[in-house]
C-alpha cells in the first residue's frame, strides 16, 4: 500500500506545484456543495463521494458548506460569492463551453467548471488520477485500494475540440436489449432510466455530453419510458437522433408512428398527422437539452415513401426542414438559428442534398461514413463559411450491407483517427457521434473517439497507434504497455486484412453467388492460411500468459483476441478439411474437421464464461449476432468422413514465392517532406501516406529500389486504402513510374453498393496492375509512386517479372 501512495503522490507531483501547497486528504474530507447548485453539480459529488469510497472504503460527507475540515469545494463559475470565500479566481472559464479548473489552497481543493458539465468533468478527471476508471462499472476495471489518499493539482482545461461528443446505440437486437430486459431491468423488460442512468456516467467520465438512445423496433421508444430523459437530464446528457428520427420521432417505433393510426409516413399526402405528432413530442420533450433531426427518411432505415422523383424530392424536403424550424420556434420559444439542429445526409438523403438542397446555414450538416469506417465527403470550402458548422457520424458496429459487424470490435484508430482528422480539419468541430452497437465489446473504440473528440490536437500519426495499449497498461500493469502494444498491433492487422465476422465469406442482402458459407481466399498451397492461423495463436496465446485473471481482462483482451482466432480457425479447418477430402486424404480431414468442431465449440465456451462473469452480470449481452441473414456464426458444412485413422497436419508456415516479391513499405529509397510513413495500418502494418488528405494539390512522391530482373518487363501492383473523394471534384490517384518512364494513374473510382465498393471494404483495400518495360541490363531499378490526390495511402507494393514476348 506504501508503494500506492507513492506513485500517487509522484503523480500529483508532477503537476508542477511548489512545494508550499498542502495536498488535501480525501480520506479525511467533507465534499462541500451548496444549495443553490444545478443538480449534476449535486450529481457529481455524490458521485465523487462513491469514488474516494472504492479507492479507501471511506465515503466523505456531502454538505452544503465549508467548514474547517479538509474540503473538496465543487461549484460553477457564477457562483461568485463563494469563490470570492475560498479565494479562487474563475474569471479565466466564466462563460467558456465545457472547461474546468482545480485549485489545490490550504486544506481545500476546489473543482469549478465554466458550466455544470465542464464541473462534471473536472471532478471524474480527478477521479481518473486516484485510480477509479471510467469503465469501472462498463468493463469491471479494478479499482486500487489506497491506505491514504492525499490529492492536490492546479490545472485549467480548454474546452473541448468537438461541442458535442457521445454515442448512438443501435442494431441492440442481440446485445444490450436481451441484456437489459432479462437481467439489468427485468422489472421493465425493457432499455429504460437504470440503463440510462448507467450510461449517462459512463459518458460524463468519458467527457462526453450526448447519447442518441436506442431505436430499434425491438426496444421501447426512448419517450414511451418517460423517467428515461428525466434520468439522462439529471446526468447533464442531451438527446440526440439517428438520420431516420426526425424531431425526436422514432420512426421503427409503433408507439411514436403506426401506419395503422397515423397513416403513411408521407410528407406529401400526411402532413397534418405528422405534424400532431411532432407537436406531441415537442411538447413533452422541449423542455429538455436536445439536438434535433431535421428533414426525413422513410421509416425506420428505409428511404422516403412515395417513391418521387428528385425534382419533387428537393422542394418537398427544403419546406420539409422550413415548417420543421416553425415547429421548434413555437415550442421552444428562441428563433431556429439558436437552436441545435442537425442534417445527416444519410445514404439517399445525400443525393437530395447533392441535387440541389438548401439547408439553412445555422443547421450542422453531419457528413457520415460509409458504415464501414471511410467518410464519404467532408465540408468542401463552401460548405466550410457555415455558422453551423458540420459534424460526422460514424460506425464502429454495423448492421447491413455487404456484412455485418456487430460481434467484436476491430476498427483501427489510425484509420478513425485519419477520417476525422480531415473531417474536424475542415469545420466538422459541431458534433461527433459514433455508432457502438451494444456498448459491449466497443469499449476500446469508444474510449479513442471520445478521447479524439475531447481534445484532436493531443493526437498525430506517431501516437494514435498506441493509445490502446497505454489504455490497457494503465489498466493492467505499465510494465505490460509493450506486450500489450504487439497484441493490439497484431489483433487489428489480421481483422484489417478481413474482419472475424467476415470469414464465412457470404454476403448479406446479395446476388445467390454470394449467399451461403463458403471457402475463404487464404490459401494452404500458398501457406498464407498457416500462417494466419500461427499469427493468431501466438496472440491467442500471448492474451492467456498476459491475462491477471479478471473479469475486466477478459472482456477487454481474451474474448476478442481469443474469439477471433477461433473463428478464423473454425472456417480455415473447415476448409482445410474439404480440400483435403477432396484430395483423398481421408486420415488427414478427418483431423482437420476434428479442429473445426473444437473451434466452434470454443467460440460458445467463450461467449458463455462472458455471459456468466461476476455472478452473470453481463448475462445476455455476447452472442453471436445473427444479423437478418448472417451466416458466420454458424457451423460450416464439411463431409461425411469414413477413416478409422485421424492424422494431424503440419501447418507450419512455409510461404511459397511466386515470382514476384513485395517490396518492404518502410524501406524506400527517397520521399518528399510530406510522404510520411503510418504505423497502425496496412496488411503489414505500415503504409506510406501521400500528403495531407486536405491539401488541394500535394507534391509528395516516394520512391524505392528493387534487383535487376530478367525480363524486360515487369507487373506492378500497387495496394491502396479505399477512401472516398474528400468531396465533389476531387478523386483518389495515385502516379507510378519505372525508371523514370511514363507515368500510369491508379484512381479508385466506385459507388456506394457496388461490387468494387463491397469487395474493398471487407478487405479494406483496393488494388491495380500496371505493366511497365525495364532495361533488363540496369542493376537496379526505382519505382516511383506520386500523389495526383492528396492523402492517399499505399499499403502494398507487389513487383512481378513478366515473361518476355
Amino acid at each position: 500500500m506504501k508503494n500506492s501512495f507513492l506513485v500517487l503522490f509522484v503523480a500529483a507531483f508532477c503537476c508542477m506545484l511548489p512545494f508550499a501547497v498542502q495536498a488535501v486528504n480525501l480520506k479525511d474530507c467533507d465534499i462541500v456543495v451548496e444549495n443553490n447548485e444545478p443538480q449534476l453539480v449535486r450529481k457529481a459529488a455524490g458521485l465523487f463521494s462513491q469514488d474516494i469510497e472504492r479507492v479507501t472504503d471511506v465515503r466523505p460527507r456531502v454538505v452544503a458548506s465549508l467548514n474547517n475540515r479538509n474540503n473538496v469545494v465543487l461549484t460553477t463559475a457564477e457562483n461568485r460569492e463563494l469563490l470570492e470565500r475560498v479565494g479562487v479566481d474563475a474569471s479565466d472559464i466564466r462563460g467558456a463551453w465545457e472547461r474546468f479548473k482545480i485549485v489545490t489552497k490550504g486544506k481545500r481543493l476546489v473543482i469549478v467548471g465554466s458550466d455544470p458539465r465542464g464541473l462534471a468533468y473536472g471532478v471524474f478527471h480527478i477521479s481518473e488520477r486516484i485510480g477509479v476508471n471510467p469503465w469501472y462499472w462498463w468493463a469491471d476495471v479494478p479499482v486500487k485500494k489506497l491506505d491514504n489518499l492525499n490529492y492536490k493539482e492546479q490545472f485549467t482545461s480548454n474546452s473541448p475540440s468537438v461541442k458535442y461528443r457521445g454515442i448512438f446505440l443501435n442494431d441492440e437486437d442481440w446485445g444490450i436489449k436481451p441484456w437489459a430486459a432479462t437481467n439489468f431491468e427485468k422489472e421493465l423488460n425493457d432499455i429504460g432510466p437504470r440503463t440510462y442512468g448507467q450510461i449517462c456516467e459512463l459518458l460524463l467520465r468519458l467527457k462526453a455530453n450526448m447519447i442518441a438512445p436506442a431505436m430499434h423496433s425491438c426496444t421501447g421508444a426512448f419517450y414511451s419510458h418517460p423517467e428515461s430523459k428525466v434520468v439522462c437530464d439529471s446526468f447533464g446528457i442531451v438527446i440526440t437522433t439517428s438520420h431516420c428520427e426526425p424531431l425526436l420521432i422514432n420512426t421503427a417505433a409503433k408507439t411514436d408512428w403506426d401506419l395503422g393510426r397515423d397513416g403513411d409516413w408521407n410528407y406529401k399526402t400526411n402532413p397534418q398527422k405528422m405534424i400532431e405528432r411532432w407537436n406531441e413530442r415537442l411538447a413533452d420533450a422541449a423542455c429538455y437539452e436536445n439536438i434535433y433531426t431535421t428533414a426525413m427518411r422513410g421509416l425506420h432505415d428505409a428511404g422516403l415513401r412515395g417513391n418521387l422523383p428528385m425534382e419533387e424530392r428537393v422542394p418537398l424536403i427544403g419546406q420539409l426542414i422550413k415548417d420543421q424550424r416553425q415547429l421548434l420556434e413555437n415550442h421552444i420559444g428562441k428563433p431556429a438559428t439558436q437552436i441545435p439542429q442537425i442534417f445527416v445526409p444519410y445514404k439517399e438523403t445525400m443525393d437530395i442534398y447533392e441535387n440541389g438542397l438548401d439547408v439553412p446555414e445555422d443547421i450542422t450538416l453531419v457528413w457520415v461514413d460509409d458504415n464501414y469506417g471511410y467518410m464519404k465527403r467532408v465540408s468542401n470550402p463552401q460548405e466550410q463559411k457555415r455558422s453551423g458548422h458540420a459534424g460526422v457520424y460514424y460506425h464502429i458496429s454495423y448492421l447491413g450491407a455487404p456484412h455485418d459487424y456487430l460481434w467484436i470490435y476491430s476498427t483501427p484508430p489510425v484509420l478513425m483517427y485519419e477520417e476525422l482528422k480531415k473531417s474536424y480539419d475542415t469545420g466538422a468541430d459541431r458534433y461527433w457521434l459514433v455508432n457502438v452497437g451494444d456498448i459491449k465489446p466497443g469499449e476500446l473504440g469508444i474510449q479513442v473517439f471520445l478521447d479524439m473528440a475531447w481534445d484532436i490536437n493531443a493526437f498525430n500519426y506517431d501516437n494514435v497507434n498506441k493509445r490502446q495499449a497505454e489504455f490497457l497498461a494503465s489498466c493492467f500493469g505499465k510494465n505490460k504497455q509493450k506486450q500489450f502494444q504487439q497484441l493490439i498491433d497484431e489483433y487489428l492487422r489480421l481483422a484489417w486484412r478481413r474482419k472475424p465476422e467476415y470469414m464465412g465469406f457470404e454476403r448479406e442482402w446479395d446476388g445467390p453467388q454470394h449467399t451461403g458459407l463458403k471457402s475463404t481466399d487464404f490459401s494452404f498451397q500458398t501457406g498464407e492460411a498457416q500462417q494466419r492461423l500461427a499469427d493468431y495463436q501466438a496472440i491467442s496465446d500471448l492474451a492467456e500468459q498476459l491475462s491477471d485473471g479478471s473479469a475486466a481482462f477478459f472482456e477487454l483482451v481474451q474474448h476478442p483476441v481469443q474469439g477471433a482466432y477461433q473463428m478464423n480457425r473454425k472456417f480455415l479447418m473447415a476448409q482445410l478439411c474439404r480440400e483435403l477430402f477432396d484430395a483423398g486424404n481421408l486420415a488427414e480431414a478427418k483431423w482437420a474437421a476434428q479442429q473445426m468442431e473444437e473451434a466452434y465449440d470454443s467460440i460458445n465456451t467463450l461467449n458463455r464464461r462472458y455471459n456468466e462473469l461476476l455472478g452473470g452480470k453481463w448475462r445476455g449481452m455476447m452472442t453471436l449476432p445473427p444479423g437478418l441473414n448472417a451466416l458466420y456464426q454458424n457451423k460450416p458444412e464439411v463431409p461425411q468422413i469414413n477413416s478409422s485413422t485421424i492424422k494431424p497436419v503440419d501447418l507450419t508456415p512455409n510461404m511459397v514465392n511466386d515470382n514476384g516479391f513485395v517490396l518492404d513499405i518502410a524501406n524506400f529509397k527517397t520521399k518528399s517532406p510530406d510522404a510520411r510513413l503510418v504505423d497502425g495500418l496496412g496488411y503489414e502494418w505500415k503504409v506510406i501516406q501521400l500528403g495531407e488528405p486536405t491539401q488541394l494539390t500535394s507534391s509528395a512522391f516516394v520512391e524505392y529500389s528493387f534487383p535487376a530482373i530478367q525480363t524486360d518487363s515487369v507487373s506492378v501492383t500497387i495496394h491502396t486504402v479505399p477512401f472516398w473523394p474528400i468531396y465533389k471534384g476531387r478523386s483518389n490517384r495515385v502516379a507510378i513510374s519505372v525508371d523514370g518512364g511514363e507515368q500510369q494513374v491508379f484512381e479508385n473510382r466506385f459507388r456506394e453498393y457496388s461490387v468494387n465498393w463491397k469487395d474493398q471494404v471487407l478487405i479494406n483495400g483496393v488494388s491495380d496492375s500496371f505493366s511497365f518495360c525495364i532495361n533488363q541490363k540496369a542493376n537496379r531499378h526505382t519505382l516511383r509512386i506520386q500523389a495526383v490526390d492528396a492523402g492517399q495511402m499505399i499499403q502494398r507494393i507487389l513487383v512481378k517479372p513478366m515473361d518476355m514476348q
